[in-house]
């Protein structure tokens, strides 16, 4: 994974200047896009798609809060997402559980209200986990900004799936 940060010229830290990155991505796209590159040879070609795709793809993960963390933790040499590191608190797990049933029981009743107060609790859990975190690296507090990393997965699906309830 190349240095996104450096890609965009955007200093590497959590709290980044979000209007700044759209700015960026889109000079970049605009620069690379490979249809610019249509009367070019073939390397050129082949350069401007995958200069393209890697855009895309620095701005993806710099876009969303849980894979910029999750970069800016790649960087100092941890993988927050490493297969070893599946150890949640017993609190965190069985709150979990709690919203899985009642997004279930939402769903199963079709209970809209019920979904909109479920959504608006992760978002808030959401946004609590996003404050921690740009602490916890602010902080060079590692192992606690990999901890909050996979809580973060947690909270995003379970809010994907409230998403694609609602």
């Amino acid at each position: 994974m190349s240095q996104y940060f450096t890609l965009f010229q955007i200093e590497p830290v959590f709290d980044l200047d979000e209007a700044r990155l759209e700015q960026a991505y889109r000079d970049f796209s605009a620069r690379f896009h490979p249809d610019k590159f249509a009367s070019a040879s073939s390397f050129e070609q082949k350069q401007a798609v995958m200069m393209s795709a890697t855009i895309n793809e620095a701005y993806r993960v710099l876009k969303n809060p849980i894979d910029r963390a999750a970069h800016l933790l790649q960087m100092q040499g941890i993988d927050a997402d490493a297969p070893e590191h599946t150890q949640f608190s017993t609190e965190f797990l069985t709150q979990q559980m709690e919203w899985r049933e009642a997004l279930m029981e939402a769903q199963f009743e079709q209970d809209q209200a019920a979904l909109n107060r479920l959504q608006q609790e992760i978002s808030g859990e959401q946004a609590s986990l996003y404050q921690a975190l740009s602490q916890a690296l602010r902080q060079h507090d590692w192992q606690q900004a990999a901890q909050l990393v996979r809580q973060g997965r947690f909270l995003n699906k379970i809010g994907s799936e409230l998403a694609a309830a609602l």
